[in-house]
């Protein structure tokens, strides 16, 4: 494989902030997470820009004694059955429980089943974290 070289300027402080997250992160030199970094820029600008099918994850915390939550959950995944693959369910407290739904489609599908879910009372907090399938 071959690589071009190019040239990067930092301001001081910028590149010692730099330095110590790459040392926290494990990288052997600043050119390794300086790719990485593009690779993730180029992989999420692609993943909002172009319809196609990903995988990944859809995390959610909720309050399990607000409202009808947890039968409003069920019944959305029964409808997006199709590209669940995969759900776990763990209890935080009395109260809150958090689950995981890893999910598998369309990006317009995953997108449209995560903003309904996070949108639903009682889900304090929902992240969706996706991939395409065919990089």
């Amino acid at each position: 494989m071959s690589v071009e070289r190019v040239g990067v300027s930092f301001e001081p402080k910028l590149l010692s902030k730099f330095d110590t997250l790459i040392k926290k992160k494990g990288y052997s030199n600043r050119s390794e997470a300086i790719r990485d970094l593009i690779r993730k820029e180029i992989l999420d600008s692609e993943i909002k820009e172009e319809e196609g099918e990903v995988i990944g994850t859809l995390t959610i915390i909720y309050d399990h004694e607000i409202g009808n939550i947890t039968n409003a959950l069920l019944h959305l995944q029964h409808h997006h059955h199709e590209e669940i693959t995969f759900t776990t369910h763990i209890h935080i407290d009395e109260q809150t429980c958090l689950e995981i739904v890893v999910i598998r489609g369309l990006l317009s599908r995953v997108k449209n089943f995560s903003e309904h879910i996070t949108a639903i009372k009682g889900v304090k907090h929902g992240q969706l974290a996706i991939i395409k399938t065919h990089p």
